[in-house]
């Protein structure tokens, strides 16, 4: 089971490795929010259809009290977190939300010792410093990644999808101890990140001033890329990997996205990798073995 748990957030990780490049795109068309609605409703759609066709029934049941959680967490990870996600790489920029965001795991550590009581131990923190070391290698470039006064709030507003994606890890993990499957906590989830996109979207687009520009078909590919793959099938698979592992390990899963996001640049822009991409990794790899191998805690 672990085993599994941990392929399934590589993947979910690994999907978010090109995430922050297609954000960065699409929003030089379409608002921050609006996107933001826009990636909930496909997402919301997707994993109901996947539900109903996949889930055994009686899945998506739910108590009063249990609906009214789910909508909480999903207030959190999907409504607050994406929607600081998608607003400050539109102010910042797309290698400043990939070292920004690698924040996370940080979170999620420090949130599953308060909320789950999981051991923070010397061997989670060390592997922990490990990949933390590895991503900033592996990522910092002079020329790309900002930090002056004209991106300080998009940079904040980041960090502030930093903290609030632990939160809800950690939230969504604590969820599926009461009994909740994943799928549950999926399907609903998103629908309280509506909350927030519905009016800021109609904000943004009325009083905010914002306009969406002309729709291309790359545009198109990269918002069903953001609602169906990179929510619906990404988020679920998360979700599922912090239900078989505990959260401070499941967290480390997340540094899988900068050496993706590198290789697909390899890939894609031809651009070669370096010492610092080999270094870098090794450290997160270390880090990740660190954790997974058999211990006494």
């Amino acid at each position: 089971m672990k085993l599994l748990g941990a392929l399934f957030g590589l993947t979910a990780a690994s999907i978010w490795g090109g995430m922050y490049v297609v954000s960065d795109v699409v929003l030089e068309t379409i608002p921050p929010f609006t996107l933001l609605f826009l990636r909930l409703m496909l997402g919301v759609v997707s994993l109901a259809l996947m539900a109903l066709l996949a889930a055994p029934r009686g899945t998506l049941r739910y108590t009063r009290s249990q609906a009214w959680s789910l909508l909480g967490i999903g207030l959190v990870g999907y409504g607050f977190s994406v929607g600081l996600q998608l607003f400050g790489t539109r102010l910042s920029t797309a290698a400043n939300g990939a070292l920004i965001t690698s924040a996370s795991p940080a979170f999620i550590l420090i949130f599953a010792y308060w909320l789950l009581r999981e051991p923070l131990t010397k061997t989670r923190i060390t592997a922990l410093t490990l990949a933390t070391v590895g991503v900033v290698i592996v990522v910092f470039d002079p020329e790309e990644v900002q930090l002056g006064a004209d991106v300080f709030w998009g940079n904040l507003a980041l960090f502030g999808a930093a903290v609030t994606w632990g939160l809800y890890s950690v939230q969504a993990k604590q969820a599926t101890t009461t009994g909740l499957s994943s799928v549950a906590l999926s399907v609903l989830a998103p629908v309280g990140g509506l909350a927030v996109a519905v009016p800021l979207a109609a904000w943004e687009l009325t009083l905010g001033g914002e306009t969406v520009k002309t729709i291309t078909p790359g545009v198109v590919g990269g918002v069903l890329f953001l609602g169906i793959v990179s929510t619906a099938i990404a988020v679920y698979l998360w979700t599922k990997a912090f239900e078989l592992l505990e959260a401070s390990s499941a967290s480390l899963l997340f540094f899988a996205q900068p050496i993706v996001a590198s290789v697909l640049s390899a890939w894609l822009l031809h651009e070669p990798l370096g010492v610092q991409f080999f270094l870098g990794g090794a450290l997160i790899l270390a880090g990740v073995l660190l954790v997974s191998l058999p211990r006494k805690m």
